[in-house]
């Protein structure tokens, strides 16, 4: 698997390379191949992570993806790339490849697996004639002992050997070195016993057991890792394989692989959308829920666009592509959310220093412990105690615990169309104590709409359909607004004649022998139109944030249309939610005061930021940080995107430009403002679990250890057996993606 990211600097000169890696074994593996590949010379930067197997290079031009490949293979694991690797940049399932890698691991651990069970239990037996009297006696050999361990620890434990003699090469350690030095002791020690005929005890039981409970565990841990990562699977199992085109004025099936932009392509009933595109005919209900999390299907028709992956529900139409392959609504998911569960938390850092010393801390208490026990409680005491310790200690829980929570929270963001680029914006998002919201597009719909209509003359339709008869000449937003308030009424528009625009004032067209005059105030005192007795009425819609226009037939007012870019109807819940939270709610407009205070008062906020220039946003936020807040800045225009880049964390909404969605740490697909709750919701809820995987993986490790040392003897006369020691390892390590697994129950 492996993917050239299109993203690049303005000079074309960095990319970023997603490759799958297989042999990793524990966090330790990543870090080892993070550090050599960081020394390569045009390797700017490398991620890898042991959950999702995958390595994110950036890299320029002086070193190629093959070469990235080879530098990993050297390093001593596999990569996993696309086959070919020049292969076609219009596919977004580029995990066929790696699929059938991982299947082929799989197999290999369950067969490795079955014959270690079974040995082991062969061994244990034997081991002991004394406790199972039904076994035959040719089985208590302890030739046939050897021969049977020889299998289980070369064979069935290689990996152990091969991974821990990776780390030596890269003069490093990993828990495979505690594995391979714990069990290599036990059985080397009881192989040179029973050649060269030394009394003491036997331990081949204690080392078959050991390498079968801990490839037990991994087994464990990789069908729970295949589940933590399903979020990307079911991503893209949504795209279809083939779409219906016109081409040379025929219908034709083709690989979705061969769509390009500018194809009409033909969606019929109960079909799956291919790509993105804009309507060009017909209309349909649409259900969107795979991308937005909406479950209500969406009404499209000419001109609306869709997007590649949607179902259609009723209607057959026809689109013309707009964006297809790695750019379509569905790729660029794919590609964030890959990208953030590929990504480290700051709390992983820790994580990471701590492992770094770890291992060597290990080895050097478990040969102090040895050393201290031999004088006083003899070799198969102090001999036990070493590879307890050395078994009981391997990090594997650790190096699970970030990386498990945030594919899985990343992914249950995405399930709910709440993108989350990063595990640094997953982790900063719950801290934030400040939220400022954009005005326009954020909390309101982002276009003016007629809110109001009071008639002086005659009926609001009457009203509304003269203004809209005359405003058809016009290209004013407000008259856009007027218009598409009387289309949405079904209104009968009338022929206007010597239409003309009055710069800053109005507009004015006669229909049928009368005069109509649409404006501000000073339009109509121009015009000498009377509104006096209705300019209360208009004050007051006014101070609710509406834009007044004055409709005059002749020299008469016959109505008034009070027009504002309304909230959204979610508005008020999420900023009571986000309040609730204990978060305290910002409003910044360029809007006036007068404005900005309706809008906010509307909308149940509080503090209001008005008449701000588009430069000046980003120190509002630079002033609200210098007073010790953590400021999250949700918006959605270019005029946000220097604001967001200058926050804690930015949330972009859905619907807005491609530069606020690239400086947004956090993307909301829906549009919906509430998802910037959700998302503060879910960021608290991720690291409560890394923490308390952390918080258990750390315990396990710094209680257990004096347990395996011997701290216990003394006092309750209780030495910790290694075969026990492993199975707890495993156990701990499964108990820690489990409870990462468990947050896929969680509603946002």
């Amino acid at each position: 698997m492996a993917e050239k990211n299109k993203g690049t600097d303005a000079s074309g000169v960095k990319a970023t390379y997603i490759v799958g890696v297989s042999g990793m074994h524990c966090a330790s593996c990543a870090n080892t191949i993070e550090k050599k590949l960081k020394k390569q010379k045009g390797i700017l930067s490398a991620r890898v992570n042991y959950a999702t197997e995958k390595a994110f290079v950036e890299h320029d031009n002086s070193i190629s993806e093959e070469q990235i490949c080879k530098a990993i293979d050297k390093i001593g694991y596999k990569s996993v790339t696309e086959q070919p690797l020049e292969k076609s940049d219009n596919s977004i399932d580029h995990s066929d490849h790696m699929k059938s890698v991982a299947h082929a691991e799989m197999q290999k651990l369950k067969k490795k697996l079955a014959v270690g069970a079974v040995l082991s239990a062969i061994i244990f037996l034997g081991s002991f004639p004394e406790w199972f009297p039904f076994v035959p006696a040719g089985l208590a050999n302890e030739s046939l002992l050897l021969v049977l361990a020889t299998i289980v620890q070369f064979w069935v434990g290689y990996d152990f050997y091969r991974s821990a003699f990776i780390a030596l090469r890269n003069k490093t350690a990993d828990m495979n070195t505690l594995i391979a030095v714990g069990t290599s002791a036990a059985f080397f020690y009881s192989a040179a016993g029973l050649l060269y005929g030394i009394e003491g005890a036997m331990y081949f039981d204690t080392a078959a057991l050991i390498i079968t409970l801990i490839l037990l565990g991994r087994y464990f841990e990789a069908i729970a890792k295949g589940r933590a990562s399903d979020a990307i699977k079911k991503l893209m199992g949504l795209q279809p394989k083939t779409a219906t085109v016109i081409r040379n004025k025929k219908e034709i099936k083709i690989n979705i692989d061969d769509v390009q932009v500018g194809d009409i392509i033909i969606v019929k009933p109960g079909e799956k959308i291919p790509v993105d595109g804009v309507i060009v005919e017909g209309e349909s209900s649409i259900d969107e829920s795979m991308i937005t999390g909406e479950s209500m299907p969406v009404t499209k028709k000419k001109g609306d666009t869709v997007i590649g992956a949607t179902i259609n529900k009723f209607g057959s139409f026809r689109f013309r592509a707009t964006k297809v392959g790695k750019d379509t609504t569905l790729a660029q998911i794919v590609k964030l959310v890959e990208e953030a569960q590929g990504s480290r938390a700051p709390i992983q850092r820790l994580v990471d220093k701590v492992s770094a010393y770890f291992v060597p801390a290990v080895i050097l208490i478990a040969l102090i412990a040895f050393a201290l026990w031999y004088p006083s409680a003899g070799f198969t005491f102090a001999f036990t105690a070493f590879i307890a310790v050395l078994i009981i200690a391997c990090p594997c829980a650790l190096g699970l615990a970030t990386p498990t929570a945030i594919m899985v929270g990343t992914g249950l963001g995405a399930k709910n169309g709440i993108l989350i680029k990063g595990g640094e914006a997953l982790e900063i998002a719950h801290k934030v104590d400040t939220v400022v919201l954009d005005k326009t597009g954020t909390l309101t719909k982002g276009k003016p709409e007629v809110i109001d209509i009071v008639a002086v003359e005659g009926n609001e339709s009457s009203i509304l359909s003269i203004a809209a008869s005359v405003e058809k000449g016009s290209e004013h937003p407000l008259a856009a607004a007027i218009i598409e308030s009387a289309q949405q009424r079904k209104l009968k528009l009338s022929k206007a004649s010597k239409f003309r625009a009055h710069s800053g004032k109005g507009v004015s067209a006669n229909i049928g022998s009368s005069k109509i005059f649409i404006g501000n105030r000073s339009f109509m005192k121009e015009n000498k139109i009377r509104f006096k007795e209705y300019d209360d009425k208009a004050s007051s819609l006014e101070d609710q944030g509406k834009t007044v226009v004055f409709v005059g037939k002749n020299k008469k007012l016959i109505g008034i249309l009070a027009i504002a870019d309304a909230l959204k109807e979610s508005s008020p819940e999420a900023v009571a939610e986000l309040k609730k939270m204990g978060k305290t709610v910002i409003m910044m407009t360029g809007d006036n005061a007068r404005t900005a205070k309706a809008i906010a008062f509307q909308a149940g906020i509080d503090e209001v930021i008005s008449d701000v220039l588009p430069g000046d946003k980003a120190n509002h936020i630079k002033k609200l940080q210098k007073e010790g807040h953590k400021v999250a800045m949700v918006g959605d225009g270019i005029n946000d995107a220097p604001a967001m880049a200058q926050a804690d964390i930015g949330i972009a909404i859905g619907s807005g430009t491609d530069v606020a969605l690239e400086t947004g740490g956090i993307v909301l697909v829906k549009n919906d403002i509430m998802d910037a709750a959700r998302s503060i919701k879910l960021s608290k809820y991720t690291i409560k679990k890394i923490k308390q995987n952390l918080f258990w993986a750390f315990l396990y490790n710094t209680a257990l250890i004096p347990v395996a040392a011997g701290a216990l003897y003394p006092i309750y006369g209780f030495q910790l057996d290694p075969v026990i020691a492993a199975a707890a390892m495993a156990l701990s390590s499964i108990s820690v993606v489990s409870n990462a697994l468990l947050m896929k129950r969680y509603k946002l």
